[in-house]
């Protein structure tokens, strides 16, 4: 069976895309005693990510322009944003990142550091083959941290699986069914791209975080790319 794939629709609305994936097994996420290594990393990625915040008005970054117009795309909800913008929004705000756990605090200093947006799911929750695709409207969806049932948008693209959707918007809203947790041993990062600018520094973010878990966790992934 396969781990991941991306529908047809998906290609139809971004021909031009490119899908970026990490699958590492044998992890331990469990968070270390003295995170102080991991607050350094995410220290060095909030400097690195200012590069990125040239602009006085926070919307008119290059990559916040360019997020936008992708999600002006496809269905969702009002106020969905890409998770790069979460991230940014953040820095230029001057609010810091403290540890959550391994591959979330990596993959998030990844993020920062090259702009680029980047979720993780936990392999061992997901239902059969993982798709990026349209939502039908009717998948069953709990947000990380909610008691209530929010399912996508009819034709919104999601992650989902057979159980139902697991990540809303793209990048946007994480599931807390298929969340990255301490006792997550496999998993998925995945990164996207829409335009060939941002093929070239996701290229080089999903290597470098290839980098970064086999150096802080020992375990050196696979990596995936998906066009149409």
């Amino acid at each position: 069976m396969e781990t991941f794939v991306v529908d047809q629709k998906f290609w139809e609305i971004f021909p031009e895309a490119k899908i970026f994936t990490l699958v590492v097994n044998g992890i331990d996420n469990h968070i270390p005693s003295d995170v102080s290594s991991y607050q350094q990393i995410l220290n060095q990625a909030e400097e690195k990510a200012q590069v990125y915040l040239t602009e006085p008005d926070f919307k008119a970054n290059p990559v916040i322009v360019q997020w936008r117009e992708a999600f002006s795309q496809f269905k969702k909800k009002k106020g969905a944003r890409a998770s790069i913008e979460a991230l940014l929004k953040r820095v230029a705000q001057g609010r810091t990142f403290t540890p959550i756990n391994p591959l979330v605090d990596l993959y998030n200093s990844v993020s920062l550091e090259y702009g680029v947006p980047c979720g993780g799911e936990d392999l061992a929750k997901i239902a059969g083959t993982m798709h990026l695709g349209l939502a039908s409207g009717n998948e069953e969806f709990y947000p990380i941290g909610a008691t209530k049932n929010e399912p996508p948008r009819t034709d919104e693209i999601i992650y989902y699986d057979q159980t139902g959707a697991v990540c809303r918007s793209l990048n946007w809203r994480d599931g807390e069914r298929t969340m990255l947790t301490e006792d997550t041993t496999s998993a998925i990062l995945i990164m996207e791209a829409v335009n060939e600018e941002q093929k070239d520094r996701t290229n080089t973010a999903i290597n470098a975080l290839q980098e970064k878990i086999a150096t802080k966790l020992g375990v050196k992934g696979t990596i995936q790319e998906f066009t149409k």
